[in-house]
This record gives C-alpha cells, structure tokens and sequence, in this order.
C-alpha cells in the first residue's frame, strides 16, 4: 500500500540532501568547534556557513540568528528574555489560537502573577487588529503572535502588528515554525524582534531549531552555560543537525515558488474535490492563509475516525480536534473561530509538500467520499440531525458552548 503523506504541518520527511550533507559530521568531521586545533576550525567553518545559509532563507544577518533545540524552546526563549529584560512590565499580549508552547508558557506566567491578553479572531481565523492596538498599554512587554496558524494555515498581519509595537516601544516576537520556508521572509528593515522557527518543518531534522534575535534588542539567555550562539545560549552546539537545517534552508529558498505555485495547485484541487463531498466545509480563510493547508469538515463524524479509516487506506492527516485522555474535545483554534460544532468535531488538517503529486490528490479524491459515507452511515447523529438540521445553528461558543460542555 503506498503512503499519501498529507501531514507536513506536523513534520516533513528529511531531505536525502540534508542527510548527506550530515553524515560526515557524525564520524569524519567530529571536532569541537570550540577547540583550536585543526578538527575544531573545519567544524566551526561549516557551522558559519550553515548559519550563513538560514539567515538567507531568513532576509537576516548571521549574528542574528541563536541556534535551539526546537521551535518550542524558541519560543521560551523570546518570552522570556522579553520579561526579563523589562522587569517593571507585567502585561503580555498573544491570541486565541496560539500552538501550546505560547498559550502554556502564558499560562504559566499567569500563575506567577502577569496579566495576559488573548486577542479573539473572526469566524475566517483573521485576527481582531482593534481588539490587539487597544490592549497595547505601557505595561506591555511583549506581544506574540503565530505568523501561520499550525491548524488552519491562516496568516496573521505579522509586519503590521510589529510596527504598531515598534510604534509604543514594544518587543515583538512571532512564531513562524509553520511560516518559514512556506512564504517569502525578508526580516532586514523588519519590525520584527524575534522570530522562531523549528527544523523539522522544512525537510531538517527533528531536534533542531532556531531563534531570530533583532541586533540592538536587549537579550536574556534562557539557558545559561559557555560562550556558545556569542553567549546567547550555552551548550556544545549540535553539530550535524545545525549543517543539516543549514542545507535544508538553502533548499527551502530555492524551492519557495514551487511551495506557492506547484504545491498550492495541488491544495487547491484536493480542497475543491473535498467540497463536493455533502455538508463538508473549509475552516479558516481561504485567501490570506499558507499555500500548502486546508482544514476541512465533514459535519456529523468524528475527525479521529476518519483518521483512523484514512490511515487503513495509506493516507497520513491530521485531526483538527484535541482528543486527551479520552474526553473529546474541539480543537481551541477551532472553538475561537465559532465554528460549528457538528464540524469542529469531524475536522481534519491536510498539509501537503514538495514531495505531493497529482497522482496522491486523485487518489485521495477517490478515498475520501466512501470513508465519510461510511462514517455518516455507522452514525445516529447525521440519521437524527445531518439530513435536516443546519450546522449554523449549533454554533460553537468556546467556553460558553452548552453542547461541548
């Protein structure tokens, strides 16, 4: 059975050319780029082209860029660098529909006594640029905010927001780990501070990441060790996988008009054929988002069985709806957009790639109809509603939300 990988949100197959390009650096190639001698210097060359390589991808200065573990320790970083260097301010702003590594940390610095302002979005996933200018206080010290939403692809007015920040004096920072390598990034005369992004989602390595610091902005290391990233982030640095996301970021740069012409016509025909499918629907905005995602929904079924019955047939997706501990529960990103929630609960984040072709979205379109008849069929909701009842009135009001609650 072949596989259809429809799941590149959540990771992307290592590129052969990454894997070769790191390969030496596991035997051959095994010096400490912090020693001296000879075996040290070659590995620290490479290092600086790698860095060299990501901050091109980037439109940035190599000086700016702090190499991490992943795009969750990015974020940390920024978050918390923010506040520790302006220690008299105590508001942090962000969304509804940040990945969990904001909304989490934010969380967690709620607890120790910050005040945080979660900025709501309209039904489409765009964000309520009114609501975001009149949180912005002098207390704020930080606003943070997903460039591309990881479940829907929309993207978020990221250049606007951050000159309205640079406006009041504000850091800004961006979680781009679903942006970069996707759309074109040019941070030089950006008001962009900080920016994260993580390897795995560009054909790198999983374990690699890294962290956009604007020269000039105050900086607080979150971890704290030897003279490693200029000081900014102690700890022998992981070498292959700094060369593998250098290579990565060279092949993303090149590969970007394919992302955007090629990979975005396939998305397209795959969402325009899912359509045709009865009481299904596209969640989130279907002009200002990424080129490779849709989130789609098929009233009246589970997201989790159909992944279930897609993966039987070869197809790799994603469930838009968090399931934990056994207690279904609509996805966050989903309930702050109101979406209904007969569809918030049958939906399904399909992300596509380089590596997709016609021949997997004619296949899938051939797939997908019978595993959702089949679905409807076993279900005593769509016999008693799906027919007859119009999803627009069982919306989703998040927390208030009789249904889900």
């Amino acid at each position: 059975m072949k596989t259809i990988y429809f799941d590149n949100n959540a990771t992307t197959q290592v590129d052969p050319k990454v894997l070769e390009a790191m390969l030496p650096y596991f035997q051959e190639s095994y010096g400490n780029p912090s020693s001296m001698h000879h075996k040290g210097g070659e590995v620290a060359a490479a290092l600086r082209e790698a860095r060299k390589r990501l901050a091109d991808l980037l439109g940035a200065d190599p000086a700016e860029i702090i190499y991490t573990s992943c795009g969750t320790e990015s974020d940390n970083t920024a978050m918390w660098s923010a506040l520790r260097t302006q220690p008299d301010k105590r508001h942090l702003i962000t969304s509804r529909v940040e990945h969990s590594a904001i909304i989490n940390n934010a969380a967690f610095l709620k607890r120790l006594g910050y005040r945080i302002t979660e900025v709501g979005v309209d039904r489409e996933g765009l964000l309520d640029l009114e609501q975001l200018k009149t949180a912005l206080t002098p207390d704020t010290a930080l606003v943070t905010l997903l460039w591309a939403n990881n479940e829907t692809g929309v993207l978020f007015p990221i250049e606007e927001v951050g000159a309205l920040c640079r406006e009041k004096n504000i850091v800004f920072h961006t979680d781009a780990v679903q942006a970069v390598g996707k759309i074109p990034i040019n941070l030089k005369n950006s008001p962009i501070d900080m920016l994260s992004l993580a390897g795995h989602k560009i054909h790198a390595p999983k374990g690699i990441g890294a962290l956009y610091v604007r020269k000039g902005l105050k900086f607080s290391p979150f971890m704290i060790g030897g003279h490693q990233e200029n000081g900014r982030r102690g700890g022998t640095e992981n070498v292959p996988y700094i060369i593998g996301l250098g290579v990565a970021a060279k092949l993303a740069l090149e590969r970007l008009p394919e992302e955007n012409t090629r990979v975005k016509g396939l998305r397209d025909r795959l969402e325009e054929g899912l359509l045709q499918i009865p009481y299904t629907m596209v969640n989130g905005n279907r002009t200002f988002r990424l080129p490779n995602t849709t989130n789609v929904s098929f009233e009246y079924i589970e997201g989790e069985s159909i992944l279930f019955h897609l993966s039987h047939a070869g197809i790799c997706a994603s469930s838009g709806s968090a399931c934990t501990s056994g207690s279904l529960e609509p996805s966050h990103v989903l309930r702050a957009m109101g979406v209904p929630f007969t569809a918030a609960h049958g939906s399904i984040r399909l992300s596509l790639g380089v590596g997709n072709t016609e021949a997997d979205v004619d296949e899938a379109l051939k797939i997908f109809p019978a595993v959702v008849q089949k679905l409807r069929d076993l279900s005593p909701f769509w016999k008693d509603n799906g027919p007859v009842q119009e999803s627009s009135l069982l919306s989703c009001e998040g927390n208030s939300c009789q249904i889900c609650n």
